[in-house]
């Protein structure tokens, strides 16, 4: 009898227990819940049917991906056919997503799902994302599972995509079927049941397929490596042949450059001035920093007073206030002077003009267009530069700007068709790269490069010259035609102060020759800046 009474108790305690784990595993009131049932069926589509209990007066989502990723660029992909909602919701499949709506009360989705079963090992898996999506919390997901055997494992795992945390519960069911719960899963989170099933219980028909979207297309492939590698030696290769076309430009700028002799001395025992190379002014600027600047034409301007084709002379302005400059013609341009000198002559003093002063040449516009044309051309003529510096510059920034627009063109088209992007991505940074490159592109030739050693040493005498080294008689001629170097290369203030020279036979009324002149020399430069063709920033010393 005591017997019997104590199977009666254990009997009872049981179905407490059992009544009490039922009544914590029901959904609360005011919830979204939702029921999985599955079934694999002989022709491996698994049919799924979800019961979904929404309260009242609440709209909910749920938005399943159809692609999966698992791992080297690869995904799984899933194909969803036979959605419908019984009662208030709807079901739908565009593209990648599978998406339905529920109202308030109870909905039940069915639907059919294509390539769930897996070949992994000498077993089968059937995976599913039984809950995911969700764009509300849900209370509970409760799921199970059948098939035409027995599974042989479970696997469920919930919370955020991407993380190993198991459900709250997954077990095989006495080996018939497969039950798993999970309580409180929060807004996006999901749930993913993997099943175990023996070989050859149903033919296996998951498709696996390279990923989509803008990591796939960006993804290193053979392809993109080979045009990755291609990039790198290419601009290597070019790094290697600037370096070969311009080394002999970093070895004459890093060398020490004593003062060179541009001082010599005829048979009547009189000093002059011989510049290196025959080299006028304006082409030492130009071939100094490749550009024709506006102090290039400023320089030219007091050379060709020097040399008797100009006369500058101080005047008052018309309104008896301030100063202001005459430059007036005192010898025809002949064959002797260079194109460029001849088109400086023209565009200051056109045919018919004498004389102007440089007022009146801020109140007209000054075309320098033909003087820079004829200098570039000139520096080349005299084999300094194999071309045109201003134009290999274009040259090298349009073919770079081309090519970065084609290769961003050839990235997008890629990216939306048949991916392999970065290699138009490679082709856009080599064009950037050639259009910032391209300012570094034109390149002296042997002779241009010594040239600028000259130049250096040039600077180093208009340095280390002084008065005592040239006899009296002769300084007024070699501070004349050493001035527009001196201007060129901003050493302007410091041989007026060597010099001092008051009266020069080229520039007139000169009350203060050492302030009158850097006056002039600023007046000029900002009438021919107003032109517009030229850099009206002095050229950086050698």
């Amino acid at each position: 009898m005591s017997k019997n009474w104590g199977v009666a108790l254990l009997a009872a305690a049981a179905l407490t227990y059992a009544t009490a784990a039922g009544a914590l595993a029901q959904p609360l009131p005011g919830t979204v819940s939702t029921e999985v049932r599955m079934k694999l069926e002989r022709d491996a589509k698994l049919t799924v049917t979800e019961t979904v209990h929404v309260p009242d007066g609440k709209t909910v989502k749920r938005t399943v991906p159809l692609r999966l990723a698992v791992g080297n660029d690869l995904e799984r992909q899933y194909e969803v056919t036979d959605a419908k909602v019984e009662g208030k919701g709807s079901a739908s499949v565009s593209g990648d997503e599978f998406s339905a709506t529920f109202e308030g009360g109870d909905s039940t989705l069915t639907y059919t799902v294509v390539g769930a079963v897996a070949p992994v090992g000498d077993v089968l898996e059937v995976r599913w994302q039984v809950a995911g999506g969700w764009d509300t919390e849900l209370d509970k997901v409760a799921v199970s599972f059948s098939a035409p055997d027995s599974p042989t494992s479970v696997n469920c795992l919930a919370g955020p995509v991407g993380s190993s945390q198991p459900c709250t519960s997954a077990d095989l069911a006495d080996g018939k079927g497969v039950r798993a719960q999970e309580i409180k899963l929060a807004v996006g989170e999901r749930v993913d049941v993997a099943i175990g099933l023996s070989a050859g219980v149903v033919p296996p028909n998951a498709v696996v397929v390279e990923q989509s979207g803008l990591a796939a297309a960006f993804a290193l492939t053979p392809v993109s490596a080979v045009a990755l590698g291609a990039l790198l030696l290419l601009l290597l290769g070019g790094v290697a042949l600037l370096w070969y076309l311009r080394g002999r430009d970093a070895a004459a700028l890093a060398s020490e450059v004593g003062a060179v002799s541009v001082l010599v001395r005829d048979q009547g025992g009189h000093v002059a001035f011989a510049s290196p190379d025959g080299v006028l002014p304006g082409q030492v600027g130009t071939v100094v920093d490749e550009h024709v600047d506006v102090v290039d034409v400023t320089a030219t301007v007091i050379d060709l007073a020097v040399r008797n084709y100009l006369w500058i002379a101080e005047v008052r302005q018309e309104d008896g206030f301030g100063h202001d400059w005459q430059i007036v013609r005192r010898n025809p341009v002949d064959a002797s002077l260079s194109g460029y000198e001849k088109a400086v002559c023209e565009a200051l003093l056109p045919q018919g003009v004498d004389a102007v002063t440089v007022s009146e040449l801020r109140g007209r516009q000054v075309d320098l267009g033909r003087v820079r044309d004829e200098l570039y051309a000139d520096v080349v003529e005299k084999r300094w530069f194999v071309r045109r510096p201003d134009a290999e510059r274009s040259l090298f920034w349009w073919v770079g700007i081309g090519l970065a627009v084609a290769g961003l063109v050839a990235t997008a088209v890629l990216a939306l068709t048949v991916g392999g992007a970065l290699f138009g991505l490679a082709v856009a940074v080599g064009g950037v790269a050639l259009a910032f490159g391209a300012r570094s592109m034109p390149a002296r030739t042997k002779r241009g490069s010594e040239l600028l050693v000259h130049v250096r040493g040039l600077r180093g005498y208009l340095h280390g010259v002084t008065p005592d080294d040239v006899p009296e008689g002769d300084r007024e001629l070699v501070f004349s035609r050493s001035l527009p170097y001196a201007v060129v290369l901003g050493e302007t203030e410091r041989w007026l102060a060597t010099f001092g020279r008051q009266d020069l036979y080229w520039y007139g009324n000169a009350t203060d020759f050492r302030r009158s002149f850097p006056a002039f020399l600023g007046a000029l430069d900002g009438v021919l800046a107003q032109a517009g063709h030229l850099r009206s920033l002095r050229t950086p010393n050698p």
